[in-house]
């Protein structure tokens, strides 16, 4: 009896072993990837500290005094946080509205297509503003909707959407729709590809049309995967894009387009009030992970499908 509980820990040093070897070229594929995530996401959470001491440069995170939640009284009797906060949770849920359904149809528009071509080419028109920065595209579009040289001036206006706060959130969400759709494009057709085609084939011989088709076979079939993405838009609301809003922002549409990201920045590196700025980064952390298990709750009580 003795002998055999002792040869238990050795069976599995040794199927470690054999596992390490068959999936040691799979474990190299992803150590870039998770040496990213441990150093410049994991690592950086230590300095959530900073938000419950009086941090100052010359003693250190560690020398600093501690100072409770005092920075979280503060930050919470700052009108521009809230102004911050509401013009955050408006844009993004603008995006999660408009943006979130767009690739979905637009999959579903492409896989109808039968002309091969035509479809890439498409797919490539589409695809291809995701890997341009906003830095390039904010000047394009800068240059396009000016009001002296833009195509507006075609028409005879003066004014720029730039310009207007009335339609500067608009711009912000159909920008983002168009630098983004093709990627979530590509998962969707993805998901689409990996669909059984004898069930199409069983819905032509029932007499099913071709938008009975999508609703009965292809929505369902690629469920989860919306549903996955739908957990961790949600977990994204209170990101409502940082590098779009910071590069066509300005003084003329603040009270409409300053966001957590940007009062973080401006506060914290600016201003160089650290403390503060980490209250605030640390309260949109909080509730972006409190809107996540939301989320993944109500799509499994709805779907019975979450990410656990």
């Amino acid at each position: 009896m003795y002998s055999q509980t002792a040869e238990l820990p050795i069976k599995k040093a040794s199927k470690n072993r054999s596992n390490w070897k068959f999936y040691k070229y799979y474990y190299l594929l992803i150590a870039p990837g998770l040496l990213y995530f441990i150093l410049f996401h994991y690592v950086p959470m230590a300095g959530i500290i900073i938000a419950f001491k009086d941090f100052k440069l010359s003693q250190g995170i560690i020398g600093s005094e501690w100072a409770g939640l005092k920075w979280f009284h503060l930050l919470f009797a700052a009108p521009d946080f809230w102004v911050a906060l509401r013009n955050t949770i408006l844009i993004s849920f603008y995006k999660l509205i408009f943006g979130f359904p767009a690739p979905i149809v637009l999959a579903l528009l492409l896989n109808e297509v039968t002309s091969t071509l035509f479809k890439r080419v498409v797919q490539t028109v589409v695809y291809f503003p995701h890997f341009v920065s906003w830095v390039v595209l904010g000047g394009l579009m800068f240059t396009l909707l000016s009001p002296n040289t833009g195509i507006f001036t075609l028409f005879g206006s003066k004014s720029s959407p730039l310009m207007e706060p009335d339609q500067f959130r608009s711009l912000l969400v159909w920008s983002e729709i168009w630098k983004e759709v093709g990627w979530g494009t590509v998962i969707y057709l993805a998901a689409i590809t990996g669909i059984n085609p004898e069930l199409y084939e069983a819905a032509k011989i029932d007499g099913a049309s071709r938008f009975q088709q999508v609703r009965y076979i292809t929505l369902p079939s690629i469920s989860g995967t919306i549903i996955l993405l739908m957990i961790l838009k949600a977990g994204h609301l209170l990101n409502a894009g940082f590098d779009q809003v910071f590069i066509l922002y300005h003084p003329l549409v603040y009270n409409v387009a300053d966001i957590l990201d940007t009062y973080v920045y401006r506060v914290g590196l600016t201003l160089g009030r650290f403390s503060i700025a980490a209250a605030a980064g640390l309260f949109k952390s909080v509730v972006g992970l409190l809107m996540l298990l939301f989320t993944n709750w109500l799509a499994r009580r709805l779907s019975g499908q979450g990410l656990w």
